[in-house]
């Protein structure tokens, strides 16, 4: 008998020139093509019945008991669509010996331009201008009524979590002659302050800039206290897990040390913010605003505080659409888009490239385990 046809589940269709890279291999790809996500049920019946790779989102739960199906089974690889992965149980995937990918760096630019747009968006208070023009609110011009929004530009910046994302949101700000303001709690890479800092000088030197900017790693106090926007970068961790744990990052405690004149943009995860003291905040006028691309409890609940429509005009909400960019997404080719790096775990694992070392496969992530 010749070799078993390889399987492949999808629990949501990304992208069918990404998928298609599956099907010309010969392989039969099953795609829940659906807006919301599949069952549990269903997945769980879906690896039981013998898929050699499971494609998933963050909309997934993929915990211990479907791990233990597929090892039972013959599941090989869970994919990710996505650069995280909170929903994958990793401790279950290590125990199992069942290698999960994501889909790392391709929407580092979308989503740094996406929390730039977002910042800009609620400074200049964009909504409320274009609702003013739709409703047919707008009758004249006046040099402050009914309202004013707040540069960026020559502002001051902070991003918190120095990793890909917070790098490029940093470069893009270095373009609006903004200081900037680093924290990462967990490490320090002070030769891309070196380099950022060499490119403030040259603006300047060249009369690009009309001033000096300055760019410094501080404590997270102190990049609460002194900037005019904070951004969020840093991953979801518990207390006990980090030394210094993001749950509730954004605290009331936290939320009072930013200026009165400050706004928050979150792009990073939504339990980063404790959203209940956020809203207090803005009704408070203890901050100016805030811009969220992802919440605690996603889709947002209807009865969430976020949604008064007292806090419309200073609180932009966003439905975890950062890297929703047409070649991040849905690009088949593997160093473009999510979809083509998704796959590319796929076809790594099945076709046992690298020598077959799980360790060596650049879209693994749990390689602690191989």
């Amino acid at each position: 008998m010749g070799e078993q046809r390889r399987r492949v589940f999808a629990t949501t269709d990304i992208g069918r020139e990404a998928l298609d890279r599956l099907r010309e291999r010969g392989w039969e790809v099953d795609v829940y093509d659906h807006l919301t996500p599949p069952p549990r049920k269903l997945i769980l019946e879906k690896v039981r019945s013998g898929i050699d790779a499971l494609i998933t989102t963050l909309r997934d739960g993929i915990d211990d008991e479907i791990f233990a199906a597929g090892a039972a089974a013959r599941l090989k690889v869970v994919a990710q669509d996505a650069v995280g992965f909170d929903n994958i149980d990793r401790d279950a995937a290590n125990r199992h010996r069942i290698p999960f990918t994501n889909t790392p760096e391709v929407l580092t630019d979308a989503t740094a331009e996406y929390a730039f747009f977002m910042l800009g968006a609620v400074a200049r208070k964009l909504y409320p201008a274009e609702v003013q023009v739709r409703e047919e609110k707008w009758s004249t011009w006046h040099p402050y009524l009914p309202w004013l929004g707040d540069e960026v530009s020559g502002r001051t910046l902070a991003v918190i979590g120095m990793g890909r994302i917070g790098k490029s949101v940093i470069n893009k700000a270095v373009g609006f002659d903004m200081d900037v303001l680093c924290h990462d709690p967990t490490y320090e890479e002070h030769s891309f302050i070196e380099a950022i800092r060499w490119l403030m000088e040259v603006r300047h030197r060249e009369r690009l800039c009309p001033r000096p900017q300055t760019i410094e790693y501080v404590s997270l106090a102190d990049a609460l206290r002194r900037a005019d926007f904070v951004s969020l970068h840093v991953p979801l961790t518990l207390p006990g897990t980090a030394e210094e744990p993001t749950l509730h990052l954004m605290n009331e405690e936290r939320l009072r040390m930013m200026k009165r004149s400050a706004y928050l943009v979150n792009t990073s995860r939504g339990p980063v913010v404790d959203e209940e003291a956020l809203a207090r905040a803005l009704h408070r006028d203890e901050i100016a605003g805030a811009a969220l691309d992802v919440f605690e409890t996603e889709p947002l609940p209807s009865d969430s505080p976020l949604r008064d429509e007292k806090l419309c005009g200073k609180l932009r909400l966003f439905p975890h659409a950062a890297s929703a960019a047409r070649a991040t997404r849905l690009s088949p080719d593997p160093n473009v888009g999510m979809a083509g790096r998704c796959v590319q775990g796929v076809i790594d694992v099945l076709e046992g490239r690298y020598g077959g070392d799980r360790r060596q496969m650049p879209f693994v992530v749990n390689k602690e385990a191989f």
